[in-house]
């Protein structure tokens, strides 16, 4: 197979709808601060594209007295992570703070011993991560009347990459209908650094872990896929063939999206649709 994977031109590509995209998302934040009548945002800063992206937007729309950075590592690899959001802090000229989670994941793992094994613990502390980092967050945006802002994008939504009240809590997501490559187009856009728009993108919440390596495929391919047939209804064997891969790939992404529908939706409720 010879295909580079790239995106269908549908996805943001040129500097026109990338401006206008830089523009609706930084009205969308101000407007959206504005209403809530609290004084600005919270972020939670990794040194990721993610992260970086949305903190920028931030401050775009609001300036940076009223954005305010938590970084919050847990191991080695994400400490490497926080050296380049503290750097991004300081860059845009914002208040932050760096709490270290590791003291707080070490009694979850004394106190609360189970049966499982050592994949499924990785997993299950790696939800905790993502969870205590969303507790500190929500605590940072209560005591200082502010917004809790998310960082993550449409790729990691529809394929349920990330835990439900960890990553996935948040109070807005300016990211939300931006895949994963258009996310990497508006950083350069924006002129953000190379190296955070470049590097391989992790959740930081175990050591060598990486987004792709977990997902088995790239974002360029994986974008593909979801929007040729989230976006515009194609059969898997016709996407197969359009961006020449393997049927398997095709399936192996379309299945991560099937399985994680409960991940978009709100909890489960007996009885009556509407919510009262």
């Amino acid at each position: 197979m010879t295909s580079s994977y790239l995106p269908p031109t549908e996805l943001l590509t040129d500097e026109k709808n990338l401006e206008a995209t830089h523009q609706q998302l930084t009205l969308f934040i101000e407007e959206y601060v504005e209403r809530s009548g609290t004084s600005g945002v919270v972020v939670g800063m990794s040194g990721g594209v993610d992260s970086t992206l949305t903190a920028a937007l931030a401050v775009d729309a609001l300036g940076p007295d009223r954005v305010f950075g938590l970084l919050l590592p847990c191991n080695k690899t994400a400490e490497v992570g926080s050296h380049d959001a503290l750097t991004v802090a300081e860059a845009l000229g914002i208040d932050y703070e760096e709490v270290h989670l590791q003291p707080l994941i070490r009694c979850f793992e004394r106190l609360l011993v189970g049966d499982e094994g050592r994949d499924e613990r990785i997993r299950a502390l790696g939800n905790t991560t993502a969870r205590l980092r969303m507790a500190c967050l929500y605590y940072a945006a209560n005591t200082r009347s502010k917004l809790v802002l998310g960082t993550g994008n449409r790729s990691e939504r529809l394929l349920g990459y990330f835990t439900k009240y960890g990553d996935g809590g948040c109070d807005l997501l300016p990211l939300a209908n931006l895949y994963k490559t258009e996310v990497r187009a508006l950083a350069r856009h924006m002129g953000l650094p190379c190296r955070i728009v470049e590097k391989p993108s992790t959740a930081g919440l175990w050591a060598e872990q990486t987004d792709e390596g977990e997902l088995g495929a790239t974002y360029d391919c994986i974008d593909a896929v979801l929007h040729y047939v989230v976006d515009r209804r194609y059969r898997a064997e016709t996407v197969a063939e359009e961006l020449d891969i393997p049927i398997e790939t095709v399936w192996g992404v379309l299945n991560k999206h099937l399985e994680t529908h409960h991940k978009r939706r709100l909890p489960a409720t007996p009885g009556r649709e509407s919510v009262e």
